[in-house]
């Protein structure tokens, strides 16, 4: 029960970056750099997925809720470059112009 509940903080945190990150989207543009660095965000959709797995194995099998938990916290570890990318491409962008 523990860990399901661990893993209902961790989902509801997961939803609350991604409604953040629509409205920051919804305001600056579907055309912004923010937008074009995100592209598809696999890390962003495959979170909720592993919390909501780690949800319902931890009434069964309680230590693979664990490793789902930690296998989110390891993805996000891995660190994303593609707002560097998306800067970085402006910056040249600039000093050409």
């Amino acid at each position: 029960m523990t860990l399901a509940l661990y893993g209902c903080i961790l989902l509801l945190a997961a939803i609350a970056y991604f409604i953040l990150q629509n409205r920051i989207i919804h305001v600056h543009g579907k055309d912004s750099l923010l937008a074009k660095a995100l592209g598809t965000d696999l890390k962003g959709y495959l979170s909720p997925v592993f919390y909501i797995l780690g949800i319902i194995s931890s009434f069964f099998i309680p230590w693979l809720a664990g490793a789902f938990y930690i296998l989110v916290a390891f993805m996000w570890l891995i660190p994303d470059k593609r707002i560097e990318r998306i800067l970085r491409e402006v910056e040249k962008r600039r000093l050409k112009a």
